[in-house]
């Protein structure tokens, strides 16, 4: 967390317009430069930037050519690239976009655990955006980790990161980030930020998820619901430190 916040990095994100908004200002509040642009300047801006974000929420042929142009770029240059690929196995065409993205090797995949269970080939239940239960969660973890060479992130009640060799369980959150749209959008932001400022990193990967998850632990507890806990969060993303991060960090070798 104090690298990021040392770094600033600019983080480029090809995003849903449902939570394009939240995404850019979580990104703020953990320490990073947000830029969001799917047009014409994509791979310039990818070029100058610490590390791109895609997410495929709101997917149509021009955004999906702007995605592979800023991977394209990304993978030139040796810049770490992020994609959280929504609903996937939900549709037919999510699920082929998201398979054409993964094949260009991004560094890190992140999704719930429905949509990691379908892209492992160990089956999961997509109903639209949401995950309805999937196979064991850590065997798709480290199956698509071993697959694609990506770090792999399934988030539910339970998280699990991977590199296909290393997993960790992540045992931090609350059920209130099921309650407001775009939480998992906004955790690819905040993942985004950390391999930005840290690299290619499972532990980069896993701070990240765990100090998203005790900002919304925090946040929880200053809210009166759904409406008052997207701001709390903001702020308690915001004014997060190390202490509370290190001593509420739940995390163990899978």
């Amino acid at each position: 967390m104090g690298r990021v916040r040392a770094a600033r990095p600019l983080v480029h994100h090809i995003t849903n317009y449902v939570t394009v908004n939240d995404c850019a200002n979580v990104c703020i509040c953990a320490g990073g430069s947000p830029v969001m642009t799917d047009g014409e300047d994509v791979a310039d801006m990818v070029a100058i930037s610490s590390a791109t974000v895609v997410n495929i929420g709101t997917l149509n042929a021009r955004t999906v050519a702007s995605m592979e142009v800023a991977f394209g770029t990304a993978s030139g240059k040796g810049i770490p690239m992020l994609l959280d690929p929504v609903g996937a196995g939900a549709t037919t065409y999510r699920t082929e976009v998201a398979e054409r993205l993964m094949g260009m090797h991004p560094t890190v995949i992140k999704g719930n655990a429905g949509e990691i269970g379908v892209l492992s080939g160990l089956g999961g239940d997509v109903k639209g955006v949401d995950s309805h239960g999937s196979s064991d969660v850590a065997s798709a973890v480290e199956t698509l980790a071993r697959a694609t060479g990506s770090i792999v992130v399934a988030t539910g009640e339970t998280d699990y990161v991977s590199d296909g060799s290393v997993t960790y369980r992540l045992e931090n959150g609350t059920d209130m980030l099921g309650n407001v749209s775009g939480t998992g959008c906004m955790v690819s932001s905040v993942v985004g930020c950390y391999i930005g400022a840290c690299g290619r990193s499972i532990e980069a990967v896993a701070s990240a998820v765990t100090a998203f998850n005790i900002a919304a632990e925090v946040a929880v507890t200053r809210c009166g619901g759904p409406g008052t806990f997207r701001p709390a969060l903001l702020d308690a993303m915001f004014n997060l430190d190390g202490e509370t991060l290190d001593d509420r960090a739940r995390c163990e070798r899978a």
